[in-house]
């Protein structure tokens, strides 16, 4: 019989959910859902939309459905499940979500598993997506901030002296700050600002001058050459065989790739990059998979930092 399992992702402004195959890594034909909110509502308004979209899936998963997997950013207490931010979802600050939704879906005794936003992403990259042919993928998420995970053999590396701590690198020193603050929207946002006092909504907005206007290829020239910097000694540490970009700004990856690799190249370093291959549907894949009672059994002795 097939196994299916519940994955969802958690951003601020929506929750996306489906059905996925454990045998193969796909979704199931006419399983995605997606609800939009605030994160700064009413807790119960949250828990009703993720309530309802998990309840759509559960629906077409069916009776061989394993259990709901959710990718949710941090800080949250991954193990039990509760929530630690402050920054976003206000109202949900030390409330304990798995509880909250287990009381508000029709699901049985099916376990409800949570892992970190980007190190679901990178999961379901390396299990199905483009890192599926190597075994040591990194992958990194730029967009509203700095996410990344190291896989080996398809599990997340947090605790090893070849990784930073919990395989996170946004904390890492960088120039007059830390990663976060150079690999984000808001640094293209701010740079761009600050050349020309405009004030862009966005990356993409920013991607569409690049053509017409020399400050905006400049300053994604720029944001390639530090992400090269920055990322050359914990992929050498790690000896990654590719590299993955995900997130909103790997879509505009035609436009700082060159010079990321050129600055790789005159650090006598060069690696695989790819695009991701699976994009929204990679942490919905890489969630699901905690239900797989394999996966579950190595990577659950690392909680709570995934």
């Amino acid at each position: 019989m097939r196994k299916t399992a519940i994955g969802a992702d958690i951003g601020g402004t929506h929750i996306t959910a489906a059905a996925i195959d454990l045998s193969t890594g796909t979704l199931l034909p006419g399983s995605l859902f997606r609800s939009t909110y605030g994160h700064q509502q009413a807790a119960e308004t949250i828990l009703a939309a993720w309530a309802e979209v998990l309840q759509s899936c559960l629906q077409v998963a069916g009776e061989d459905c394993q259990g709901i997997g959710m990718a949710i950013p941090g800080p949250f207490d991954y193990r039990n499940g509760i929530s630690n931010m402050q920054h976003k979802f206000p109202h949900l600050f030390h409330c304990n979500v798995r509880a909250e939704l287990v009381q508000r879906l029709n699901s049985g005794h099916l376990p409800l598993r949570f892992i970190n936003d980007a190190t679901a992403f990178a999961v379901g990259e390396a299990w199905v997506g483009a890192g599926q042919s190597y075994s040591k993928v990194v992958v990194v998420t730029l967009g509203t901030g700095f996410g990344s995970a190291f896989i080996e053999k398809g599990i997340p590396v947090v605790h090893a002296d070849t990784v930073p701590k919990e395989g996170c690198l946004w904390h890492l020193p960088f120039k007059e700050g830390i990663a976060d603050d150079y690999f984000s929207t808001r640094w293209l946002v701010d740079a761009y600002e600050a050349k020309r006092g405009i004030r862009l909504e966005g990356a993409h907005a920013l991607t569409a001058l690049a053509e017409k206007d020399p400050e905006a290829s400049t300053i994604f020239k720029k944001f390639g050459v530090n992400l090269g910097l920055c990322l050359e000694p914990p992929l050498r540490r790690f000896g990654a065989e590719c590299l993955i970009m995900g997130g909103n700004i790997a879509h505009a990856s035609a436009l700082f790739q060159p010079f990321f690799e050129q600055t790789l190249y005159s650090l006598n370093y060069s690696i695989p990059v790819f695009p991701s291959k699976l994009w929204e549907e990679a942490a919905l894949i890489g969630s699901a998979r905690l239900l797989d009672p394999i996966f579950w059994e190595k990577v659950s002795i690392d909680f709570p930092d995934l």
